[in-house]
Parts: structure tokens; sequence; C-alpha cells
């Protein structure tokens, strides 16, 4: 029966398009994945602490697009990326810029100087509190955004796998706390979950396929059965609905 269902398959097949940086605008410009609004505007934080920086970082910046479009920037500008598909999309477009470009692959260990930024900033990409620390002047300003561990969860529910445990505990108090052991004073901080909907199985296998960490070794044969059980919901219901987990905070480096 799923083999002749001719919508199931086209969506499977339409969901073939490339997927480069950070960009869901197939997706979402389109209304095939919706997310309800935040309560809080990262880069309207961002903006004001850009304007008083002299130097600053910006830690998984995808393919560059939304650092692009924060302006006006620091004097010196760096960013970092560690998703290798990533990496030649960021250079390509804010080195042109000024902005340099480096590749970082453990967080640890990041390639600058001691205290050599006023602002760090942080959208969605993992970091070593300790090592942000360091490369911050005192005074200097961490912001970051994060998905929590339970991101989604109902979608590895379907998939019958489950959550990463490295992460499952991963939410805004365990942020707090990393910060604060690390001479960190949390300025601003916040916690929500909203709902996300997939209005099309397609959308839903283009997503899966831009964020591997979400079911790690997703691939549309292996699950086949899931998808068409999804597909089904969405004929019935009209979308396939998760819940975002998304916090942030943000933190003065303390002298």
């Amino acid at each position: 029966m799923r083999r002749e269902d001719k919508q199931f398959e086209h969506w499977i097949g339409q969901a073939n398009q490339p997927f480069s940086g950070w960009d869901f605008s197939h997706i979402v410009e389109t209304g095939r994945m919706n997310s309800d609004c935040l309560a809080w505007s990262y880069g309207s934080m961002a903006i004001p602490l850009m304007q008083d920086a002299e130097s600053m970082l910006d830690m998984g910046t995808g393919g560059g697009e939304l650092l692009s479009m924060l302006r006006p920037w620091p004097k010196s500008v760096c960013a970092t990326e560690g998703y290798r598909p990533n990496l030649s999309v960021a250079k390509e477009r804010l080195e042109p810029l000024g902005v340099t470009v480096l590749s970082v692959e453990d967080d640890e260990h990041l390639p600058f100087e001691t205290g050599q930024f006023d602002l760090v900033l942080n959208k969605h990409e993992a970091y070593s509190p300790r090592e942000v620390r360091r490369v911050l002047t005192d005074g200097g300003y961490f912001l970051t955004q994060q998905s929590g561990g339970t991101d989604c969860f109902e979608i590895n529910e379907r998939f019958g796998m489950p959550l990463n445990t490295a992460f499952a505990e991963w939410k805004l108090d365990a942020a707090m706390w990393g910060v604060r052991e690390n001479h960190f004073e949390v300025v601003k901080q916040s916690e929500q979950f909203l709902s996300q909907r997939f209005y099309d199985v397609g959308a839903l296998v283009y997503y899966l396929k831009a964020v591997p960490w979400q079911i790690p070794d997703f691939e549309v044969d292996k699950y086949r059965e899931e998808l068409y059980s999804i597909h089904l919901l969405i004929e019935q219901q009209g979308y396939f609905e998760v819940t975002q987990h998304r916090f942030y905070l943000l933190a003065k480096a303390l002298s």
C-alpha cells in the first residue's frame, strides 16, 4: 500500500534538495515547517552588544548567514565553524567582508589569544565555558542561544531512537552553572518550550538530513515505515508537531 501512495513518494523524492550553510528557507519560507515565536530575539540582543565592542567572535557561524546580517560590526571580527561542509560557505560569504573564518574541531582549544575579544556570540553551537572565558577580556560579554537536550524529542520517539544521553540534561540550569563556575556573572537568561510543525513528510526528511545529530543513522529507506506513519498522521490532522527546547543566557566575564 505504501509503495502505491503517490503523494508519499512525491514528498520523499522532493526532499532531495541541496542544503548549505544553515539555511532552512526551502521549507520555512514556503511554510512547510513553522515554529512558534520565541519570547526573546537573539539578534536584537546581539546588535547593541556589538556596538559596544571593539572585537568579537561568532562561534559556529554556519554559512555566515546570520552574522552577515548583524550590522554594524566591531573593528575586528572572527568566526569559527566546526562543520566541514559549512566552512567553505562561510569563508565565501564572510571573508570578502573582512571576517577571519577559522575551522574549529575542539571546543576546549580555540585558536585565539587570551583576552582577544570583547564579545563572544554563539547560536546553537557547542562551547567550553572555560575556553570562552579565556578568550574574553575582563568585563566582556558572552551571549548564547542553545537548543536544549530534549529538543524535538517526539521525532526520536517516532523513530524509536533514544535521545543522546550525553546531551539529555543540557538545559538552562546546567548552562548557568557552567558559566558561573568559570568566572562569569549571568546577566540575563530565559528558557522556553514551543511548538514546531511539519506540514509534509518531505519537510521532515529535509530537516533530518540537515541536522544529522537528531537521528544519527537516518536514511529514508531504513525508516520508510516510520516516515509513512508520519505521512498518514499529517494527512489526517494537517501537521506533525514536535516540541522545540530553547534557552539563552547573557553572561559577563568577571575579573
